[in-house]
């Protein structure tokens, strides 16, 4: 009987610890949803003004990703305070796991550090093609812990801002021209001058290679089976790539044209002649 009355006891706590908890979890639930809602406007908002006044796409998703994280973590301490812990309650549970925490995530701090550090250098912006930890896209995002590289195949390659402030870029948009170098092979029966006309002729057809500064040939080697020429050539960024095939295809065309062989390795089989 005496234990019946103590699980009594016990049931009528929790109901009184329910009762009087409830009104608080009811509007801790409330706040938390109302607080989504009124996250989720303002970041359309914030993306909208951005679209408005036509920021640097770099700034813009960093500040939105890092606005969007931050307006989170003010909801979860509005909401912990809602179920009665309070403010200074959890600011020393915070200090105390700070610590702890801030050990475990030394990978995302790093990262949010080096998202900070490419937002100051600007190494890079949104829309650059960049080359950078093995992989070479272009850049379609920077947010506060990592960057996300479209690759030549259309795959998302998603690299971490800590390993890209501290690791080798080549940011193939940062001028405004570029400088081909391309390499062919001719016999040592053709007539190097005439090949070296052709190369720079090329060229001249093509307006997207620039005329200054000029384009230039030489001899680079001596090979085991051909005069090594190489040409080398500036273009406007935008239009290198049309510019580099143009014209490895028109050194084929045009050579064979002018009966200008382009060595390539053979073996030549030879059959033995019978006694």
């Amino acid at each position: 009987m005496e234990e019946l009355e103590n699980y009594q006891t016990y049931i009528d706590q929790a109901m009184d610890w329910a009762v009087g908890i409830l009104p608080s979890l009811i509007t801790a639930i409330i706040t938390f949803f109302i607080g989504l809602w009124v996250i989720k406007f303002f970041n359309r908002m914030v993306r909208r003004f951005f679209v408005k006044k036509d920021y640097d796409k770099t700034l813009e998703s960093f500040l939105q990703s890092f606005i969007s994280i931050t307006l989170k973590a003010l909801l979860f301490v509005l909401v912990i305070t809602q179920l009665g812990v309070k403010t200074s309650s959890l600011v020393a549970i915070v200090g105390a796991a700070g610590l702890a925490v801030g050990l475990a995530l030394q990978g995302s701090l790093a990262n949010f550090a080096g998202g900070v550090l490419i937002l100051i250098f600007k190494p890079f912006k949104v829309g650059d093609w960049i080359s950078a930890q093995g992989v070479d896209g272009t850049v379609k995002e920077i947010s506060i812990f990592n960057t996300k590289l479209s690759t030549f195949g259309n795959q998302i390659a998603i690299i971490p801002n800590g390993q890209l402030s501290n690791g080798n870029i080549v940011n193939y948009n940062m001028e405004n021209t570029r400088r081909d170098k391309f390499d062919v092979g001719i016999g040592y029966g053709a007539n190097i001058k005439e090949a070296k006309e052709i190369l720079l002729q090329i060229c001249a057809d093509n307006p997207d290679i620039n005329t200054e500064p000029a384009p230039e040939v030489y001899v680079g080697a001596l090979g085991d089976s051909s005069v090594n020429l190489t040409l080398r050539f500036w273009a406007n960024t935008d239009v290198f790539w049309s510019a580099h095939f143009y014209v490895i295809e028109q050194t084929k065309l045009r050579f064979d044209a002018a009966g200008i062989e382009i060595p390539f390795p053979q073996r030549v089989m030879h059959k033995a002649l019978e006694d």
